[in-house]
């Protein structure tokens, strides 16, 4: 499965110290040198740059082509790479957390797209962790998100992971990816 990412998703992920989920789910994530700049940057929490060091080689940087479309206009430079870095490696996935960016991405672009409560509903279904545990350290951060996405990550993981009501989207399907986020 090929993977990108934009900074939000690794910085989160790796704040509540589930940044492993990564490789578990995705094996490698590839990443743009804007997304690898803004993770290294001064401000950044002391996690994100021992991340970058010891990622172990599932995080891969890679050169994003220019992307000079006008619907990316007002986004930032890590998230306009890594829909570039997505659309050039024909990603079967894209994580992005801010809603201007996923939209671009998916309507735009045709990608699909999750973030970081997508990553954890996925890691929910696969019985690698705890939901409740996981809310309450994401709650914990800067992270926002509606009482309504959190609650969609609460309610999958009490079941089975095998178990999908006739109307639930699958996991990974574009009504289901498409929710989280918020600006």
């Amino acid at each position: 499965m090929t993977v990108v990412s934009n900074t939000p998703p690794i910085n989160y992920l790796t704040l509540i110290g589930l940044d492993r989920l990564l490789p578990a789910l995705f094996g490698r994530v590839s990443i743009p040198f804007a997304v690898r700049e803004e993770l290294k940057s001064p401000g950044a929490p002391p996690q994100i740059g021992e991340l970058l060091g010891r990622s172990g080689g599932w995080l891969d940087v890679v050169s994003a082509p220019p992307v000079s479309d006008p619907i990316l206009a007002g986004l930032d430079a890590g998230e306009k790479e890594a829909i570039g870095l997505a659309v050039k490696m024909k990603a079967d996935l894209v994580l992005l957390d801010e809603a201007r960016g996923r939209r671009a991405a998916s309507e735009h672009f045709g990608l699909l797209v999750t973030g970081t409560l997508g990553v954890l509903d996925r890691a929910a279904r696969a019985g690698l962790i705890d939901a409740a545990d996981v809310v309450e350290r994401l709650r914990r951060t800067n992270f926002r998100a509606t009482p309504k996405l959190y609650q969609i990550l609460l309610g999958p993981a009490t079941k089975p992971a095998t178990t999908r009501h006739k109307n639930e989207p699958k996991t990974g399907s574009r009504t289901g990816e498409q929710e989280e986020g918020s600006d």
